[in-house]
């Protein structure tokens, strides 16, 4: 490489770096956005609205039965009966109406906090480009480069559930959060200079199986999120449900959320999507093994966490779709499966060692 070659590569890396600290900044805009979304929502009349629909549910429940009067008398029916359950394990509950709350101020802010996302990804995305121009390669040879490449490649996904409608603005909070969290880690923790890969590496493969592992454990993520937020919000609907009363905050935030019911299609139908894409990755991992190291399957701690986690993955959809596992027990056994995915980045390439040792900080 010639002396310009390398001076201009590194002042490419030196953009990268100032892409990707900039986007941070963008990124913690939006998180106060986010946070205004969420204050001036809760300001909103769902509170007061769903305490008078529990006052006229129970008005109801100490009616007297219906009396009907007709030519020859008066006939006395038994009080009709209120269905509240669309099928066994379930709530028939409405989704509530989002971050904002359903007000004007709310719904404002979290269009400022959508656009600021928007702008921080396509500055985090041109950090990836230059970051790759830099090194003349694909953009994620070591911990710190596939980070950032994790977070820009979670943040498009959520902006494109947005741009198809639907209703996902309830997930930006959450997910600027831990994009902050995931770029704080990189760069302060992660960081690692441009440089080229190891012979083993220079392949068309690395574009293929590490792109969609990146992308999978992205989409991985926002299905966890949603089974996080399912449990939270289960218990709220179980404790009214039950006759309590939830604490302020809880009422507060948790009402907002879709209904638990549409938290856990959601993070159902997420997971379910991109287990084959997931699939697909290990075994592209293992033909580029072959390639690499002349051997498809070799016991590699990166391998062997890599069939677990989709193990762990195919239990959670078997249990779905045949012994019919909804509600608590499948999200605790969706986030024991994302829970593997993230062992198998930062505990396997930090903790153990193996093939995959050159993926280290």
């Amino acid at each position: 490489m010639t002396p310009l070659a390398a001076e201009v590569n590194e002042n490419l890396a030196q953009i990268s770096n100032y892409l990707v600290y900039s986007s941070m900044a963008v990124y913690m805009l939006a998180f106060f956005a986010h946070i205004a979304e969420w204050t001036f929502g809760s300001r909103s009349k769902v509170g007061r609205t769903a305490a008078a629909l529990t006052g006229a549910k129970a008005a109801a429940a100490d009616a007297p039965a219906v009396q009907v009067r007709g030519k020859g008398g008066t006939a006395v029916l038994d009080k009709p009966k209120v269905v509240t359950r669309s099928a066994a394990g379930t709530r028939d509950v409405p989704d509530g109406p989002g971050a904002a709350g359903g007000t004007e101020n709310g719904d404002l802010y979290g269009r400022i906090a959508v656009s600021l996302t928007t702008l921080a990804f396509v500055i985090e995305a041109g950090g990836v480009v230059t970051r790759a121009m830099s090194v003349q390669r694909a953009p994620w040879g070591n911990m710190y480069e596939f980070s950032v490449t994790f977070s820009t490649v979670a943040v498009a996904a959520y902006l494109m559930l947005l741009a198809l409608k639907k209703n996902v603005r309830w997930l930006g909070l959450i997910l600027v959060t831990t994009v902050l969290l995931d770029l704080g880690i990189a760069t302060t923790w992660l960081y690692t200079a441009s440089d080229q890969l190891v012979p083993a590496l220079h392949s068309y493969w690395l574009w293929i199986h590490v792109s969609t592992a990146i992308f999978c454990g992205a989409v991985f993520y926002i299905g966890a999120a949603g089974a996080v937020l399912y449990l939270f919000r289960d218990s709220y609907e179980a404790k009214l449900a039950g006759g309590g009363t939830p604490g302020r905050f809880a009422t507060s935030v948790l009402e907002r959320l879709p209904s638990a019911a549409s938290l856990d299609k959601f993070s159902y139908r997420i997971n379910a999507a991109v287990f084959p894409l997931w699939t697909f990755t290990i075994v592209a991992g293992a033909i580029w093994a072959g390639d690499a190291w002349g051997r498809y399957w070799g016991w590699d701690p990166k391998e062997v966490w890599s069939f677990v986690t989709w193990v762990a993955y195919a239990c959670y959809l078997h249990a779905r779709a045949t012994a019919g596992w909804k509600g608590r027990k499948a999200a605790y056994l969706a986030l024991f499966a994302f829970a593997c995915w993230i062992w198998n980045y930062y505990g396997v390439n930090i903790l153990l060692s193996g093939k995959h040792s050159y993926a280290g900080v």
